[in-house]
């Protein structure tokens, strides 16, 4: 029989606040993360609007002789991971060291470090870059610098597969611990890609919207770009009653597949098999998964093909479904975004409180389930499921089952 898997602890910095407690609160009070550009004069682009990370400084976190070292994702990703391994109480010394594992996703690895690259060579003439510039912008930075901050010696992987990076992080770490190669696996992802080249980038896209991220809505315009990260703490159900730990979730099934399809045009069956497979996975009945955190991106394409593939998985249940995505409130974090979404899933199963979808307007003929429009809703949930779908048809769906008690 397949170890069970459990979340001992989380941590999250976002535009809904730069630690969990922020988060939890933000994310149930329906709070819009999206706002004018800071990070560049947002005059140059479009879309000029994002989520981003309000009020953080780095020097507060990472001392500043090292942070010559740390793109800002990279920054989220430590803050992160401390806040997590904090709220899981353990002690990583030197015993646990060799057996805790850091699996770190990101779609576009330090977007800043390039961004301000390509600034001094081609505009301020510069003969040659910051001697640090590939170690910072490597999508693995991350997850290095998190196994040194907290002296982690087990295997360590930055994981690259676009919005599902970190969802991917949570099934492998999930896979190491069932294995027996690990007894703790610290999971998750982080991202950073308000920088002008990379939002100039996803404008060309036409994906982005210019006021606010509004899924499954009419007229919505297309996604907000946000960034953060998001952390948490895997062990083994007997590893994590052996040391008396709380218990936050479990979480009880995964599924992956790909669309083999078409590098940026989704389908219904690749996102289906992954919901399928996740819940094949759980060893549950359909109809006992009472709400689902969305991938919901807002794009004109993505949310009339997912609300199509719930449909396709959860048949007549899915009008019983309490459906929601959480990017309309603090954007689509890319890399981040499964492992983000997985605590706010988390959340919503502690307090049987279903986090809403806001800025809804009203119906879309094409997503036709309840969105949990606009303010959040008590529901009685056994258990939930959080979709991530990226780009090149890279899907994974995570089922999530019963919490204890236990304070955020």
């Amino acid at each position: 029989m397949d170890q069970r898997i459990v979340v001992t602890g989380f941590g999250a910095i976002s535009a809904l606040g730069n630690n969990r407690e922020a988060f939890a609160h933000n994310l149930f009070a329906g709070f819009d993360g999206v706002d004018e550009i800071s990070r560049f004069d947002p005059e140059s682009v479009q879309c000029r609007r994002a989520a981003e990370v309000r009020g953080f400084v780095p020097a507060e976190h990472i001392n500043e002789k090292d942070l010559s070292f740390y793109d800002p994702f990279s920054q989220f990703a430590v803050v992160a991971a401390r806040e997590a391994v904090a709220h899981a109480g353990i002690t990583i010394d030197t015993e646990l060291a060799e057996r805790c594992v850091v699996l770190f996703g990101t779609g576009v690895g330090g977007q800043q470090t390039q961004e301000d690259g390509y600034r001094r060579l081609l505009i301020e003439g510069a003969k040659r870059l910051h001697p640090f510039t590939v170690p910072k912008l490597i999508p693995s930075s991350a997850a290095s610098l998190i196994s040194m901050d907290l002296g982690v010696t087990g295997p360590t992987l930055g994981i690259t597969s676009a919005c599902s990076s970190s969802g991917h992080a949570i099934a492998q770490g999930m896979l190491m611990l069932r294995s027996g190669m690990a007894d703790v696996v610290i999971a998750g992802g982080a991202e950073a890609p308000v920088v002008y080249g990379c939002v100039k980038a996803w404008e060309s896209m036409r994906v982005l919207a210019k006021d606010c991220c509004r899924p499954f809505s009419a007229n919505r315009g297309g996604t907000i770009l946000g960034e953060g990260a998001a952390a948490l703490i895997l062990e083994t159900l007997d590893h994590a009653q052996a040391r008396g730990a709380d218990i936050h979730a479990e979480i009880v099934g995964f599924g992956m597949s790909s669309d083999a399809h078409h590098i940026v045009q989704p389908t219904v069956d690749g996102p289906a098999r992954a919901m399928s497979n996740a819940v094949q996975s759980a060893g549950i009945d359909i109809q006992q998964i009472d709400y689902l955190n969305a991938h919901g991106s807002g794009t004109g394409q993505n949310d009339p093909i997912e609300t199509k593939a719930i449909r396709k998985v959860f048949g007549e249940h899915a009008d019983r479904l309490g459906v929601s995505s959480t990017k309309s409130m603090h954007g689509h974090t890319l890399g981040a975004a499964s492992a983000l979404e997985a605590v706010a899933t988390i959340l919503a199963l502690r307090k049987q409180r279903m986090p809403p979808t806001i800025n809804y307007l009203g119906a879309d003929p094409d997503c036709d389930l309840d969105y949990v429009t606009n303010e959040a809703r008590d529901k009685p949930m056994r258990y939930a499921m959080s979709n991530s779908f990226a780009f090149g048809g890279l899907n994974v769906s995570l089922v999530l089952g019963p919490v204890h008690d236990a304070d955020v």
